[in-house]
């Protein structure tokens, strides 16, 4: 079926009030001001989700997703733009995916939402499906299986326990099969980890080298007052949003939970360490958000965009924010956030699929491997939908944010170093 006329058919599909119309590309929009926060997530989550999705589902994404690529792409294959695009989305609509199906429209959504991401995930590893992903020959495929296997660590209930056992004993050939990457000493090191801990966490044979090594060297790099070098030098950029803190803290949470063996520590006071940094790293993300939501445009992968913000999403979802960062304070950072970066035109193509930019299509800003597939790791600011609407992170009274108070002439905490 040609796009027009399937997007027509899924347009007849119920509408979730203030929400993108199946298919439609976000944009500025005069209505956008007066819907809540949670509703404006909700959108600009189909808005990145269901696109991609309905391709995969049919088979179809590799035939009618463009790639964009880098002016400065470095030569390695295109296609692996498809599992960097499918793997990353996945990563930060799973909790959300995981929520109850009702019959509200945001509950059809998600029952659509979800059957269309369990039939990808099977298409994703069968070798006669036209989206077959890009496992081997190219290293890059070690680093999206992370965000694959994150995604079935989130919401294993409704992304892995459905599958049937074909596809079940297909991810899990492909997974062990990138054990042939080795890692440099850098975040590529959580990715093979993440792996590991998640075949751990299914009662697979896991290889706990892979995962506790790299527990080990991200503790070498701490830096000190929440920061963690991504290999023996500091960047400053947003790599402990990107990869580090949430991969740290999911692997240990695995290692904890299955007893899992880690020579001569304690994973337990291992976790407890990771989320004290991590909720410092976070204190200074939220001081980051300027009093209009923008925030610094600092460092590599600048076009991941709202991913900055991951690690607060993040804990906000596993209700571990600080006291310092009550959460309708949180949550109104990270609105401004995504309405200064995502009311923006030209975030999306026509046919609503993420471009290369920071704030609206800004392909120079690319780095030498970054196609628009890369981009759909924004998803992950969007984590804290895996919250239902009646919790309290949707429900506590807003707050200002710090840059909001302090500009405004009105009193503010003061920040002073940690050092656990």
């Amino acid at each position: 079926m040609e796009r027009r006329h399937f997007m027509r058919a899924l347009g007849a599909a119920p509408a979730v009030p203030g929400m993108l119309a199946a298919g439609q590309a976000l944009g500025a929009a005069p209505e956008v001001a007066a819907e809540g926060e949670r509703t404006y997530m909700l959108r600009l989550l189909q808005g990145m989700a269901e696109p991609v999705l309905a391709l995969m589902a049919k088979g179809e994404l590799k035939k009618k997703f463009p790639l964009e690529l880098s002016p400065t792409w470095d030569g390695r294959r295109q296609s692996v733009a498809y599992l960097e695009c499918f793997g990353r989305l996945v990563a930060g609509i799973a909790p959300w995916l995981a929520l109850p199906v009702d019959d509200t429209p945001e509950g059809r959504l998600r029952q659509r939402l979800r059957q269309m991401t369990l039939q990808s995930y099977a298409n994703a590893v069968d070798p006669r499906s036209p989206d077959y992903l890009t496992w081997r020959g190219e290293g890059q495929a070690l680093v999206d299986s992370a965000y694959f296997t994150n995604a079935l660590l989130r919401a294993p209930e409704v992304l892995w326990e459905p599958l049937d056992a074909a596809t079940k004993a297909r991810i899990i050939a492909e997974i062990k099969g990138l054990r042939r990457v080795e890692p440099p000493d850098t975040n590529w090191l959580l990715f093979a980890a993440m792996n590991e801990a998640w075949l751990l966490s299914i009662g697979e044979e896991y290889d706990p080298m892979r995962m506790n090594g790299a527990i080990r060297k991200i503790n070498e790099w701490y830096a000190g007052d929440g920061w963690i070098k991504d290999g023996k030098d500091f960047h400053f950029d947003y790599y402990n949003s990107y990869v580090i803190y949430p991969m740290l803290l999911e692997v240990l949470d695995v290692l904890v939970a299955k007893k899992g063996r880690f020579w001569q520590a304690k994973p337990q006071e291992l976790l407890a360490q990771a989320t004290r940094r991590a909720q410092r790293y976070c204190e200074h993300l939220e001081r980051f958000v300027g009093p209009d939501g923008s925030f610094p445009p600092i460092g590599r992968s600048l076009t991941y965009r709202t991913a900055a913000f991951q690690p607060l999403a993040l804990l906000a979802w596993r209700k571990q924010l600080p006291a310092s960062l009550p959460e309708g304070q949180v949550r109104a950072a990270l609105h401004a956030v995504h309405k200064a970066i995502w009311d923006a035109p030209g975030n999306f193509t026509a046919d609503g699929f993420l471009t290369i930019g920071f704030r609206g299509h800004q392909p120079g800003l690319g780095d030498s491997y970054s196609n628009n597939g890369s981009m759909y790791i924004a998803s992950t600011s969007l984590l804290a939908l895996g919250l239902p609407a009646s919790d309290t992170f949707w429900t506590a009274p807003a707050q200002d944010w710090t840059q909001k108070k302090a500009f405004s002439g009105r009193g503010f905490p003061k920040d002073y170093p940690v050092n656990y």
